[in-house]
């Protein structure tokens, strides 16, 4: 992400003999105001001038930063959100939604799409703990497990995705299968695209059953665009098409 940059002032002009009839309290204010003139760049408010930066506050917690971030004017009216949610709710995170109802999903999450935030992978909303309620594709989130045969035999209990600063992401499935509990477990880097696209380039996976654990396959990425976040939800489009709906824990 690019930082400020300020440019070096240029050379103030020296005072002319002529001039020293004044106190320096007036040729101070006569030569501040005649160089503001004439680079309108140099007048730095207390809030931007590099050599006046207000103190930064570490917030207490994750809660309080969120809330900040999400100022007056950005967030969606509260029924879009709870449209959406109560839409998926009880669909296997939308494997048992008809084709109808995966179209009114599409719909809400549209409209959720106009109340995004400006540049929202640069925004501490993204980071936390996020559960994966609904994906238009059932096996984006989870691969084979998510299949018509992997869903036979394993068993999704839950599929978490939790963001961390400043750039790692934690996927996990947990599943049950012929009495045992398991996961899958993937850790990724991410990488901002722009203002809204982010990669995510996992490591190997780790699967783990019962007291048995081990690392099988390589790397892999995805893409993924932030369409809306907020202090509950989070959507994300593929760059396949894919729709998902985060929400958080």
């Amino acid at each position: 992400m690019a930082y400020p940059h300020f440019t070096r002032p240029a050379a103030i002009p020296t005072l002319q003999a002529s001039s020293y009839h004044h106190t320096h309290e007036e040729q101070a204010m006569k030569m501040s105001a005649s160089v503001a003139a004439a680079s309108p760049t140099l007048r730095f408010s207390s809030a931007t001038h590099p050599l006046h930066r207000p103190l930064r506050r570490r917030l207490p917690s994750v809660r309080c930063s969120l809330a900040a971030a999400a100022g007056p004017g950005v967030r969606a009216p509260p029924e879009l959100v709870d449209s959406i949610l109560s839409k998926v709710k009880g669909t296997d995170r939308g494997v048992l939604l008809p084709k109808d109802g995966h179209q009114e999903v599409a719909e809400v999450a549209l409209q959720l799409g106009k109340y995004c935030i400006d540049d929202p992978v640069k925004s501490p909303l993204i980071f936390g703990e996020w559960e994966v309620v609904y994906c238009s594709v059932p096996t984006s989130p989870g691969g084979l497990y998510r299949t018509p045969l992997g869903r036979l035999v394993f068993k999704t209990d839950e599929m978490v995705q939790a963001v961390e600063a400043p750039d790692v992401v934690r996927n996990k499935v947990s599943f049950s299968v012929f009495g045992l509990e398991g996961a899958v477990s993937l850790k990724g880097k991410l990488n901002v695209l722009d203002s809204k696209w982010i990669q995510v380039v996992f490591e190997a996976p780790e699967l783990k059953v019962g007291s048995l654990g081990f690392q099988y396959g390589g790397e892999s990425e995805v893409k993924l665009e932030i369409t809306y976040v907020d202090e509950k939800i989070r959507l994300g489009r593929g760059s396949r098409g894919s729709l998902f709906v985060f929400l958080r824990r």
